[in-house]
């Protein structure tokens, strides 16, 4: 926030700034400029019964292999192309998938002792090109996700698989250097690629397949138009339920202003990721011919460090930063009080959440006595400074997100107050969410993250010492954060297998990331989920990481 701006705002509480600040932003959107041909069709759809779907997606799907290193908007595409062995369902439930039964100890799938895995295959499924499914193939993804040559999105789990043994095309089975309780959730969360989408390819982080992939899916890949939208047909040999559409339009809307106009025209049926912004909730739930509702996800808002910057490798900086943020108005103004503020990642819906954790306290004296007493003293400009390290960073998150881009101002008017510069360096989602977000290029972002691996507490992938992508980890440890107490009870917790006896290791471990700050937890995100009337089984799920996890069984309902 410049200095003009506040003071032009001189006689009006900080509060009242940021309300202010809010209604005058969500009065900017455009109605009536945008739309396109491709959401226009869909308001007839092609011919054929099924008809098609346009979700409108605040982020470009840019990883087409669902194997490298990836985000949320591109699960939104990687559900819609590939299947994992099982899934998981919005009640919690594994559900099998190219497998045909999902592996239990007490079906004999998985060894009492949590060794040995023993998975049968489906019979007849086939690849998008017409090669059939095998159990090479799940071999073969296994095997790639651990190639150290290869940018695996994530090595947890898949690194303790030994001999792998192929018992038939329909039949392989493993065994499991230690027992590993989260691994059953990280397969349902992993997609089973084509080993001969991979045939003769030296390099396969640059092969062709990733840039036009073939899965067993319900849908198959059509075409893509950088920057605009991503079009996939139905798979009409998919073994599974559905698909009951035609096509399946991914529409990429940045500004979500725009996204909510083109809901409310009728040029998107469903506002996917990231939904409807709260400052239109009140509009858009009495909005004719839409169904409107509020889901409170397990995705976290975060304002996440870059530890190896050196401002923040000293901890009395990142508690000093988070004393000087007024969440709660923040909750109240811009987001109109739909989202819950929260000391960890963990869900609230999670029976692992740490309900006994610190309540955060905004304070910006106790935020300057903090920095003061750690030795950070005011410079040139009132900029604070210690050994030549000035208290001066840049924070960055999806630009277009006009609720994100009011909360990074008005935590740079508090930041100011107290002598931190954080300047403002917003970039489009599939740059902020590609190397730079996944290399730890950044200095410090806001960004909504899922931290478990389904309904797992399991949370290695981005805290572990050795899932950090920038130092050649294979994870999303993007905050390079390492605490050799965190390490250890997270190899204590995915040793257990009974719940109970896994609680006291995730409960301790939100208390040390509590403590250490490597992110600063926000709130939990409340989604404002919105589609057509007559669009079914647009369903939430917790256990995933966007709403297209099902979109095999969305149809339109003629009658509505």
């Amino acid at each position: 926030m410049s200095d003009k701006f506040a003071d032009s705002l001189p006689k009006i509480s900080r509060r009242q700034a940021l309300v202010y600040l809010a209604s005058g932003t969500a009065a900017m959107a455009l109605p009536g400029l945008f739309g396109s041909n491709v959401a226009r069709a869909a308001m007839t759809g092609p011919a054929g019964s099924g008809g098609q779907m346009v979700v409108g997606f605040s982020q470009e799907p840019t990883v087409f292999n669902p194997l490298m290193p990836h985000i949320e908007v591109d699960d939104g595409l990687h559900f819609s192309l590939f299947d994992p062995l099982f899934g998981i369902d919005e009640k919690g439930n594994f559900t099998p998938a190219l497998a045909t039964e999902v592996p239990t100890q007490a079906n004999g799938g998985i060894s009492a002792d949590g060794l040995n895995f023993h998975l049968k295959l489906r019979e007849g499924v086939k690849w998008h090109d017409g090669q059939p499914f095998t159990a090479e193939d799940v071999k073969f993804t296994l095997e790639l996700l651990v190639d150290p040559n290869f940018r695996s999105w994530s090595r947890s789990g898949h690194e303790l698989v030994r001999d792998i043994t192929i018992v038939s095309p329909t039949e392989i089975k493993w065994r499991m250097e230690k027992p590993y309780s989260p691994y059953t959730s990280i397969l349902a969360a992993t997609f089973i690629v084509p080993k001969h989408g991979f045939a003769n390819v030296q390099d396969k982080n640059t092969a062709p397949f990733n840039s036009a992939p073939v899965g067993t899916g319900p849908f198959k890949w059509q075409q893509r138009v950088p920057g605009d939208h991503i079009e996939l047909t139905a798979n009409k040999d998919y073994f599974g339920d559905g698909p009951k559409l035609d096509r399946l339009i991914y529409k990429y809307i940045p500004d979500l202003n725009v996204m909510y106009t083109q809901f409310v025209s009728g040029d998107i049926d469903i506002a996917g990721l990231q939904w409807i912004s709260a400052d239109h909730y009140d509009e858009a739930k009495k909005l004719p011919g839409k169904v409107v509702d509020v889901f409170q996800s397990a995705t976290i808002e975060n304002f996440a460090f870059n530890l190896a910057r050196p401002q923040f490798q000293d901890p009395a900086v990142r508690e000093a930063l988070y004393y000087a943020i007024d969440k709660q108005t923040i909750i109240d103004a811009l987001y109109y009080g739909l989202p819950k503020p929260t000391e960890t990642y963990m869900p609230r819906q999670s029976s692992y959440f740490n309900a006994d954790l610190p309540a955060h306290e905004f304070s910006l004296d106790k935020a300057k006595a903090l920095l003061d007493k750690a030795g950070w003293k005011p410079g040139a400009g009132g900029i604070r400074e210690k050994n030549g390290v000035k208290l001066s960073f840049t924070n960055s998150t999806t630009a277009g997100n006009h609720l994100r881009e009011q909360m990074q101002q008005f935590m740079q008017q508090s930041f100011q107050e107290i002598g931190v510069e954080m300047k403002i360096s917003n970039l489009p989602p599939a740059v902020m969410w590609g190397d730079y977000w996944m290399l730890s290029k950044f200095d410090s972002a806001i960004v909504g993250l899922n931290y478990l691996t389904g309904s797992d507490p399991d949370t290695a992938t981005y805290m572990r010492s050795d899932a950090i992508p920038a130092q050649g980890g294979a994870g999303q440890n993007v905050f390079q954060y390492k605490n050799p107490e965190v390490d250890k009870l997270l190899a204590q917790g995915s040793a257990e297998f009974a719940p109970e006896q896994r609680k006291a290791a995730y409960l301790q471990i939100q208390a040390l990331v509590r403590k250490d700050l490597p992110f600063l937890t926000l709130f939990s995100f409340a989604n404002v989920r919105g589609h057509k009337q007559g669009a079914e089984n647009i369903i939430p799920n917790i256990n995933v990481r966007i709403d297209s996890w099902n979109a095999n069984t969305w149809y339109w309902n003629k009658k509505a």
